[in-house]
């Protein structure tokens, strides 16, 4: 069994790695037949398997998943749905900007996550058999993508008069 930290911090990361997969998703759908789609088309199920690492290693440490944490990462991806989307703003190319920065904070505390783990891979034997490297680098490789996707989406979403297509 892992320690309360370890406990509370992957916790922690698994709500937020539930909401990062079903707002990849929501984007994905969102977005389909534009190169966006296509991003996120190669990126949203990355971060789905991303998720299912973290749920493997978690067992495999002897961590339980937080049924209180659970719900509050549904309750708070439901209520992303609204504003991400633009109907609070009206303006749905503000939704998917913001939905890309959502996700790309997101990927970036994963990527915070690997490298903590990759810290005390020493102390936990089940940590050693995940290929952290590898994650690493392909939630590098996400964020980049991303941030790409984010400044585009930007771009058009804060220019004064831009008509979206």
């Amino acid at each position: 069994m892992a320690d309360k930290a370890m406990d509370v911090y992957l916790n922690d990361h698994l709500a937020g790695a539930m909401l990062g997969s079903d707002l990849a998703k929501q984007i994905r759908a969102r977005s389909e037949g534009t190169p966006l789609a296509d991003i996120m088309g190669s990126v949203a199920p990355q971060i789905e398997e991303d998720r299912q690492t973290l749920i493997a290693l978690m067992a495999r440490i002897g961590t339980s998943r937080n049924p209180v944490k659970r719900a509050v990462g549904w309750v708070t991806e439901k209520a992303s749905r609204v504003k991400l989307s633009g109907l609070t703003a009206g303006e749905p190319d503000l939704g998917i900007f913001m939905s890309l920065e959502t996700l790309a904070l997101g990927v970036q505390g994963k990527l915070g996550l690997w490298k903590a783990l990759q810290q005390v891979a020493d102390r936990y034997p089940a940590i050693r058999s995940v290929d952290l490297d590898q994650l690493i680098e392909r939630a590098q490789n996400q964020h980049d993508l991303l941030e790409h996707a984010r400044l585009s989406a930007g771009a058009q979403a804060l220019t004064p008069g831009q008509v979206s297509a």
